[in-house]
């Protein structure tokens, strides 16, 4: 076991120096970061019903954009049985001579943990914007976009065998948004001509398998990779010229992430987490612009 626990973090370690340069991140509607999905690195005793979130993120996106931004968060657990966390995000991106600023979405999921093992989870995401952003009274392209626009169902179920821990999940839109940006609509020397048309965008839904493995590496310090395989359903869709619906060849498929968590136990209440990852298969066509080059996020949480 221990020669196993060596390797995993050989592993991780590697993965993380290497991200640092190249890695991608989890690249999908935002439903590998809520709190019932991640990794559970917590060994406390101490009983605490509350918990308090702040993160920021920065990552480098396709088509030369930068993106940054914050999040916050609240976990409330009302019994051994019943809990429910909150999140609003935060997104900046600028790049090609366009900055833009905006909040993104709420997160709201209730869980219900059946045992020890098995956890439930069931919420929704609920967008801050409609995708409608504009520059010199021009639609914007997906990755200038704040929000995906789309309000989301979340269902995922989550299960431990020994010290490894297993997630699974979908994230349906249930509507889409109001992008109405065409590339053609730019000047022929504009960078935004070569970006993908997502008039009416019509985006599919996603699933995720996430498999994390602990590992205590000083009683203040743990490290946990994660292996974070998405599938996007379906192709997604817009409308083109002349309003013809048309699909998105290549949209459709597998996302494959590497993620490592490193958390910093500050006290016994309060910890600091380094979450980067790195990706190892990509999907030809990613018109929502949510695709990162690198990205890197810092947390601090403190239970109260």
């Amino acid at each position: 076991m221990k020669k196993l626990n060596y390797l995993f973090i050989a592993t991780a370690l590697y993965a993380l120096s290497v991200n640092i340069s190249y890695g991608q991140g989890c690249s999908d509607a935002g439903f590998c970061t809520i709190n019932s999905f991640k990794p559970n690195s917590t060994d406390s005793t101490e009983v605490l019903n509350n918990q308090l979130k702040i993160g920021a993120f920065y990552g480098s996106a396709d088509n030369s954009i930068s993106v940054y931004g914050v999040y916050f968060e609240y976990n409330r657990q009302f019994n051994e049985k019943f809990g429910l966390d909150a999140k609003l995000t935060t997104i900046a991106q600028g790049g090609n001579g366009i900055s833009i600023f905006g909040l993104s979405d709420v997160f709201v999921n209730t869980n219900y943990k059946a045992n020890e093992r098995l956890k439930f989870t069931l919420g929704a995401k609920i967008p801050l914007s409609i995708a409608d952003k504009t520059n010199d009274n021009l639609p914007l392209p997906m990755d200038y976009q704040a929000s995906l626009g789309t309000f989301d169902l979340i269902f995922g179920i989550g299960y431990v065998i020994k010290k490894i821990q297993f997630v699974a999940a979908i994230q349906q839109p249930l509507t889409q948004n109001d992008n109405q940006f065409i590339a053609t609509s730019y000047p022929i020397n504009s960078k935004l001509r070569t970006f993908q048309s997502t008039n009416k965008f019509q985006r599919a839904g996603d699933v995720l398998l996430r498999v994390s493995y602990p590992l205590n590496i000083t009683p203040k310090f743990k490290l946990t990779p994660s292996l974070l395989p998405i599938y996007h359903l379906t192709n997604d869709k817009y409308t083109a010229e002349f309003d013809v619906e048309k699909e998105i060849i290549g949209s459709q498929g597998l996302t494959l992430n590497g993620n490592v968590y490193l958390d910093c136990e500050l006290t016994s209440k309060s910890t600091i987490q380094l979450n980067v990852g790195i990706p190892f298969i990509v999907r030809d066509a990613r018109p929502d612009g949510l695709t990162r080059s690198f990205v890197a996020n810092l947390e601090y949480r403190i239970k109260f």
